[in-house]
């Protein structure tokens, strides 16, 4: 999955955002499964991208 800019997200209806959050938060649990059977991260850098991608939709929503 592409990670979202915030002018990306901002273009988004509430809906859209709702959608998003979940899709991102079901990516993120299947990183940490993967890790957790491995006992080593595969990416970590896509694991913090995937963190900072959904803080960064939880803030645009209650700026909302």
């Amino acid at each position: 999955m592409a990670i979202l800019r915030s002018e990306e997200i901002r273009e988004m209806d509430g809906e859209e955002l709702q959608k998003k959050l979940d899709e991102l938060k079901a990516e993120y649990a299947r990183y940490i499964s993967k890790s957790a059977a491995a006992g080593i991260h595969e990416n970590p850098g896509k694991m913090r991208e995937i963190r900072r991608t959904i803080a960064r939709v939880l803030t645009i929503m209650n700026e909302k």
